[in-house]
């Protein structure tokens, strides 16, 4: 007799879940996109509106909803920007290797510069670009925001792809799946997981220059957004401490607001991509995610997707649609081409624009820039100290990631600059000074990349080792150092170089800060670059950042790029 196929049993539950009568859950769901629609448009109307000089920002408790959604849907475009970004840049630089020569040096020194060393240049060429409506500054807000996003989740995706199990690809070698087929059904369900939670991570890094994104001043001229972020700018500025609470509150409401919304219901979607079917898992669950599950409406949607998609299957077209190999590597090295000659044009007018500049304020930045080199180095060893036994404790208990997974995507969400008031108030009040003070305002933005990755290393150690280090009854030191660290080096060192970077770009605002009317600086890079981009002195902005680029490039050739052979060669699991 011939058995059913799948799609038999999907239509049969297509037939079940459509015969249901829409309920309560319907109505709350066309409820809510009326509501989303209805801020969309008043977003449109932002967007489209004529360019004004400057922007008074009202600091009541009534105006934060409103700047709330401004600022979300800033966050959102620019995460789907991030996500085409990463598909891309990450595929392409797995790939191809020559590119990867090119594109991964490339993706370092674009996480490392801070939004500052590219941003007046930004702003003024899109403000030019529509110099009668808010869309040019709206969309350097956008681009900016994007800047704090894609590295990390580029640089996930990028080691996912080229961390693909052997079986797997030998699999889709086996049933001849080409290109197109390789990625949607082996590459990227693998590479899920990994992503979805450096989005998160993404996101966090996104929110982090809020205020600057939105509020920015260049020389004299002043362009603000209304959003949350110039909310924040301006109670800082006029000292209302007030206002400062009610900022918190409603960024923390957001932050609360999507990952209930989003990331958890997600984050719980993504676990049928695990590759692991052994060792314990906890049980992961979103009450937003039953809800709609519930849905009529959602439903036949669902059914009707699953009924177009069943004719792309690898089952229907494992054969059909081959392109010839040779065009797609013609297609990347003409990329690669363009790619490099644009560098070229760019660095020849970068030394344009530096060719007067003094061999002695050249040194000057040179020291300036060891001095932050100090500072993100010692921030990042501070953060790995509580990190990985933090790290370790959550992700090998079930019930600790159950608990505490939900509190530290929030509290890693949240814009550490938002809280640079009060931490140099009882730095102030301890007679700390920000030359000091800087690395602790650093910490607080950097620290998550290590821990989300040391979480996500501790996850991935299988089961049987952990019970045959129970069986052996080794003490808990000796597990340390003989299983867990060397099991989570490889995510340890990919949380170093993300909160190294971080830390690089955190620089602009630790080393440079107002507070209660007062500009407070430390020496270093980051305090060069805000005052050069504060003073419009486009000569020393150029130059900081270049000093910034050759120094992050050659540490990490130094010193990053041997951890990660040494943790490919030595210390990977999958080996």
């Amino acid at each position: 007799m011939r058995r059913p196929s799948s799609s038999t049993f999907g239509e049969s539950n297509a037939a079940l879940e459509s015969s249901r009568t829409p309920g309560w859950v319907d109505l709350l769901i066309v409820a809510g996109l009326a509501g989303v629609l209805f801020g969309l448009t008043r977003t449109v109307q932002e967007w489209t509106g004529t360019l004004r000089p400057t922007v008074d920002i009202d600091l009541s408790p009534a105006a934060l909803p409103r700047y709330a959604f401004f600022s979300l849907c800033r966050g959102l475009i620019a995460y789907v920007f991030s996500l085409g970004f990463t598909l891309t840049y990450g595929y392409w630089a797995a790939k191809d290797a020559r590119a990867e020569r090119v594109l991964l040096p490339l993706l370092d020194i674009l996480q490392s510069i801070p939004v500052l060393g590219f941003m007046p240049g930004l702003v003024l060429a899109l403000v030019a670009a529509f110099p009668r409506s808010n869309v040019g500054l709206e969309l350097a807000a956008v681009v900016m925001i994007f800047t704090g996003q894609a590295w990390n989740m580029t640089f996930s995706y990028y080691h996912s792809l080229r961390s693909v199990p052997q079986e797997q690809r030998e699999a889709a070698t086996v049933y001849r799946f080409n290109g197109w087929q390789r990625l949607r059904w082996v590459e990227l369900p693998f590479a899920t997981i990994g992503l979805v939670w450096n989005s998160m991570m993404s996101m966090a890094g996104g929110w982090f220059f809020l205020m600057i994104n939105e509020a920015f001043v260049l020389g004299d001229r002043d362009f603000r957004l209304p959003g949350l972020g110039s909310y924040m700018s301006v109670a800082v500025a006029r000292g209302n401490t007030a206002a400062m609470v009610w900022a918190v509150f409603a960024m923390t409401s957001m932050i609360v607001l999507l990952d209930q919304l989003l990331w958890r219901p997600v984050v719980v979607w993504a676990q049928k991509f695990r590759t692991e079917e052994g060792g314990q898992v906890a049980a992961m669950g979103s009450w937003f995610l039953t809800l709609l599950r519930r849905s009529t409406l959602l439903a036949a949607l669902k059914n009707a997707w699953r009924r177009r998609a069943h004719a792309t299957s690898p089952e229907t077209h494992r054969r059909g649609g081959r392109l010839s190999p040779r065009l797609p590597w013609l297609l990347s090295q003409a990329f690669l081409l363009l790619l490099v000659v644009a560098l070229l044009v760019g660095a020849g007018r970068l030394m344009f624009i530096l060719r007067d500049l003094p061999l002695a304020r050249w040194g000057d930045t040179l020291g300036k820039a060891l001095l932050t080199l100090g500072r993100v180095l010692l921030a990042t060893c501070l953060g790995t100290l509580w990190t990985v036994p933090a790290g370790l404790a959550i992700g090998l208990s079930p019930r600790l990631s159950r608990l505490l997974q939900p509190v530290i995507q929030v509290v890693a969400s949240f814009p550490a600059p938002m809280l640079f008031p009060m931490v140099i108030a009882v730095l102030s009040a301890l007679g700390v000074g920000l030359g000091w003070g800087s690395m602790w305002l650093m910490l607080l933005g950097t620290q998550w990349y290590i821990l989300f990755n040391v979480v996500a290393g501790a996850t991935a150690i299988p089961a049987d080792l952990r019970e045959m280090a129970a069986s052996y009854r080794l003490s808990v030191w000796r597990r340390f150092w003989s299983l867990y660290l060397p099991s989570v080096f490889p995510y340890l060192v990919t949380g170093w170089v993300t909160a190294a970077g971080g830390a690089w770009n955190a620089s602009i605002v630790s080393e440079y800060v107002t507070f209660r009317g007062r500009v407070l600086t430390a020496p270093g890079l980051g305090a060069q670059i805000s005052q050069a981009a504060a003073s419009a002195n486009f000569q020393l902005l150029s130059a900081s950042v270049v000093v910034m680029s050759v120094m992050v490039v050659t540490f990490n050739r130094l010193v990053w790029r041997r951890l990660h052979h040494l943790a490919e060669t030595r210390f990977s699991l999958s080996k």
